[in-house]
């Protein structure tokens, strides 16, 4: 007869580690539970960049921290450590996203994908635009990508927030329109926001994929052996000039979406294995061979890409986002007199997102739905395309992080990330609101039925 608890354990402290565990379990499983994190780490960061500890917190991030093998030797800030090398893994587990959706979620035809890409297109394009006709001065006009991106776990936990009045249709379409603003991100970062191009360089990244490709080719299914190819490509891209991030996304693009077995054949492949386990006489080491098959046919079940979205993101937003936020969103405010230039940025990262978002995605979420090239979820109208668009004004961790590639001047770079702040709890509150004033308390009928259900029910 099995037990519920490992033969070492004993049952009332098993039984008190359950009881503890069951508050964090339904923690974790809240959607808005990432973006509160997010929250009380840009609250905690800001309260000691303007705390009497201020310049021993602002020295932490500058600490430097070194690598030393032989006659080999780097040495980095901490800052740097979490920038350029903890957000790859950011960046890399976005390109999954991205590549999970292309292969077969909401982006895997034009006809789902069209209304997203619109509203994401235009989501980046007006807030540019807004943020140029403010701050378009030559010593200002670099910071025009800051209002273009959406924190899509602040979103989502506002969608959250708002219960049954945000369908999961809405949700399903946020979660596209951000990977594609995520995409876009990615692009301009790669195209305007890089330094001098090193192409010598261009042929160690050029290694570095060709060895991820080559043991595909061979089949090799260990994730761990992609990691030396993957940091060789990392390091052609840093030495390359393009901020090393793409890398992550570019790697992530590349990592296969189809399953070895899949759901049936982990299945056929466990039963083969559950039927011989059942001889009598089994040898111990009979036994692990088996067990050792089991284990590959679950390993082997998921695609790489689900197992390491699966595995990633966890650690992505209860790790490394909110070190992120720790590290960049502490701005001294009294530090001295603003000047009109930094004034200006400010004003136009503001504008750009609290403005410009939300103009520019139902603008264009409008038009290709009057074109006919899209079409909107069952259930869904002018009023949630209203609250979309509000909700896609709240820019954190990708607004953050471009801002820091934008801006070398402190005082220019503080006045964007305090834009940043500011135009996220500005956002926030005004799509709480607008969904509560805006939207029925009780789901449409047929709202809950995502695109991917729509098209298909337009197909039977």
């Amino acid at each position: 007869m099995t037990s519920d608890r490992p033969p070492e354990a004993l049952a009332p402290l098993v039984q008190l580690a359950r009881l503890a565990a069951r508050p964090i379990d339904r923690f974790l499983h809240i959607q808005a539970a990432s973006g509160l994190v997010l929250l009380v780490c840009a609250a905690v960061a800001m309260g000691l960049a303007n705390s009497p500890w201020r310049d021993a917190w602002f020295s932490l991030w500058e600490s430097p921290i070194g690598l030393r093998v032989g006659s080999f030797a780097v040495e980095k800030s901490l800052a740097w450590v979490v920038n350029d090398g903890l957000m790859v893994i950011f960046f890399f587990v976005v390109g999954l996203e991205i590549r999970r959706e292309a292969h077969q979620g909401e982006l895997s035809t034009w006809r789902r994908a069209a209304l997203p890409a619109a509203a994401a297109l235009g989501g980046m394009l007006v807030p540019a635009v807004v943020y140029l006709a403010i701050a378009g001065a030559p010593e200002t006009r670099a910071g025009w990508g800051v209002p273009m991106a959406t924190d899509i776990a602040f979103a989502v936990g506002i969608l959250a927030l708002l219960g049954p009045r945000a369908p999961p249709a809405l949700r399903v379409l946020l979660l596209a329109l951000a990977v594609i603003d995520d995409l876009g991100a990615i692009v301009v970062i790669a195209l305007f926001y890089t330094s001098e191009l090193s192409w010598s360089f261009a042929l160690v990244a050029a290694l570095g994929f060709a060895g991820i490709f080559a043991f595909q080719a061979f089949g090799v299914r260990s994730k761990w052996a992609y990691v030396v190819p993957a940091v060789v490509a990392w390091a052609g891209v840093y030495g390359f000039g393009v901020h090393p991030t793409i890398a992550g996304v570019l790697v992530g693009l590349v990592t296969p979406v189809r399953a070895w077995l899949g759901p049936e054949g982990f299945v056929a492949h466990v039963q083969r294995q559950l039927g011989a386990v059942t001889t009598p006489g089994l040898s111990a080491h009979e036994l692990a061979v088996h067990l050792a098959a089991v284990d590959h046919a679950r390993r082997e079940a998921l695609s790489p890409a689900e197992s390491l979205i699966e595995k990633l993101h966890p650690v992505v937003a209860w790790g490394i986002m909110p070190v992120f936020a720790l590290a960049n969103a502490g701005v001294a405010l009294d530090s001295g007199p603003t000047s009109s230039a930094s004034s200006l940025v400010t004003v136009g990262v503001i504008a750009g997102l609290v403005v410009g978002k939300p103009v520019g995605v139902f603008a264009a979420s409008w038009l290709v739905t009057r074109l006919g090239v899209g079409t909107l979820p069952i259930g869904l109208g002018g009023r949630h395309l209203v609250v979309l668009g509000l909700v896609a004004g709240v820019g954190f961790t990708m607004s953050l992080f471009t801002a820091q590639l934008a801006f070398v001047d402190a005082a220019l770079l503080g006045a964007a990330k305090v834009g940043v702040l500011v135009a996220s709890v500005v956002a926030a509150t005004l799509s709480v609101g607008a969904g509560l004033w805006l939207l029925p308390k009780a789901p449409v009928e047929g709202a809950a039925m995502t695109a991917h259900e729509a098209e298909g029910s337009t197909t039977k």
